[in-house]
């Protein structure tokens, strides 16, 4: 049996090989492509909660139908994960980043042009859930599998490019919806979001290979303690963690905000988030990881809290801080814990398995929410609900530190 490293332990120099220098140029070049490519694909997944009222209106549909379109693309991304985690670990990034580019672009241009919501379903669904797919899973395994020392630190600044990106895209879709539309609106991220993905991938390179190592049976790791804990902690998490995203800017229209103060939540979502993840990356390479990925669980359980009993816009605000730092921080070191359980060979595909549980939880949370929402009249319960989930999420994590994987 291998022993989970500790907290504060580092891999040792002599754990592998490589064919090129850890931590050089080349790798933070890929952690630039990973910045850039997860600002694209996030920031337009996460800014559906912009455009939830005005496809609301448009096709005449309830809460749980309309956010049954994101809980769809969010599916597909993260099951997608275990086709496009060992295609990086087999092919490099560049092949994958620029097929989820033309996915990208082809599925936002057919969503501008749909007149049914169902097709919605399946050209937002699979055209986003196949680009996220394809710009973030298989990019943290990349920049997990490009550093050793600082792993959590550079993988902090990599999937910063998620917080950024709710940050820009939100707040931007919401002014152009209110001056062209929904459609016009989907139209330009379609260009744009392909243009910049193009650029991610003449970024990115496949790791250096690690010689003298040999690999953990993917099997044999999703059949340990360890995984079973970080699987059904992402599952229970993800079940609340899309929620807010979908939710929290009709919550505020409903509280008197404006479309854009409410679109802006979303993105102090993200800029809260980038500095969870900057801030929190570096102290979990200091004082152990799982220790503060566990932290990262309670304090989003704990925001949620707060948003169960706000109503005025600065409280809402605070949640919105409180729990993009938290959800920052959950989401940067996710690959690192798993790095430092599992170690970095074949990690594109350990990573991609793991997140099918947030595919699932994310395809469970928004219906459901939105179910409750539509059958009460309130967002009373499909808030509590989130905050259950992100509860028992986070103590399903206590354990994690004395698992032991199978070898």
């Amino acid at each position: 049996m291998d022993a989970i490293m500790p907290e504060d332990a580092t891999m040792p120099e002599d754990h592998a090989t490589v064919t090129a220098e850890l931590g050089s140029a080349e790798a933070w070049r890929n952690v630039a492509a990973t910045f850039l490519s997860t600002f694209v694909v996030f920031g337009v997944a996460y800014s559906f909660g912009t455009f939830f009222e005005p496809m609301a209106e448009d096709f005449a549909a309830g809460s749980g139908a309309i956010s049954l379109v994101f809980a769809i693309t969010s599916f597909a991304y993260f099951m997608l994960g275990p086709i496009t985690g060992p295609l990086v670990d087999r092919f490099g990034p560049r092949p994958v980043l620029l097929s989820g580019a033309v996915a990208l672009g082809v599925g936002l241009t057919l969503t501008s042009m749909v007149e049914q919501l169902w097709l919605g379903y399946v050209t937002y669904g699979l055209g986003v859930g196949i680009a996220v797919a394809c710009g973030y899973v298989p990019m943290v395994a990349v920049v997990g599998a490009w550093f050793d020392r600082g792993r959590g630190t550079a993988l902090g600044v990599a999937v910063a490019g998620i917080g950024v990106g709710t940050l820009v895209v939100a707040p931007l879709a919401a002014g152009l919806i209110v001056r062209s539309g929904w459609r016009t609106t989907y139209l330009w991220f379609a260009v744009v979001g392909t243009v910049l993905l193009v650029v991610a991938a003449m970024l990115s390179s496949k790791p250096p290979v690690r010689v003298g190592h040999v690999p953990r049976s993917l099997r044999t790791t999703t059949r340990s303690p360890a995984f079973a804990a970080l699987y059904g902690s992402m599952l229970l998490m993800s079940i609340a963690l899309f929620v807010p995203f979908v939710f929290l800017p009709p919550y505020a229209v409903a509280n008197g905000a404006s479309r854009v103060a409410a679109g802006t939540l979303v993105g102090l979502i993200g800029i809260a988030s980038v500095v969870g993840r900057l801030g929190l990356g570096v102290v979990a390479d200091r004082f152990g990881r799982i220790r503060v990925y566990r932290l990262c669980f309670v304090a989003m359980a704990a925001s949620l809290s707060l948003w169960l009993v706000a109503t005025d816009y600065p409280w809402l605000v605070v949640f919105a801080v409180l729990f993009g730092i938290g959800y920052g921080g959950f989401i940067a070191l996710n690959p690192a814990v798993v790095a430092e359980a599992f170690g970095v060979v074949g990690l594109g595909a350990i990573v991609g398995v793991l997140y099918t549980s947030a595919g699932i939880g994310s395809l469970i949370g928004p219906p459901l929410a939105g179910l409750l929402i539509d059958a009460t009249g309130t967002y009373t319960w499909a808030i509590l609900g989130a905050m259950v989930c992100a509860a028992a999420a986070a103590a399903v994590l206590i354990p994690l530190g004395n698992l032991r994987t199978a070898a």
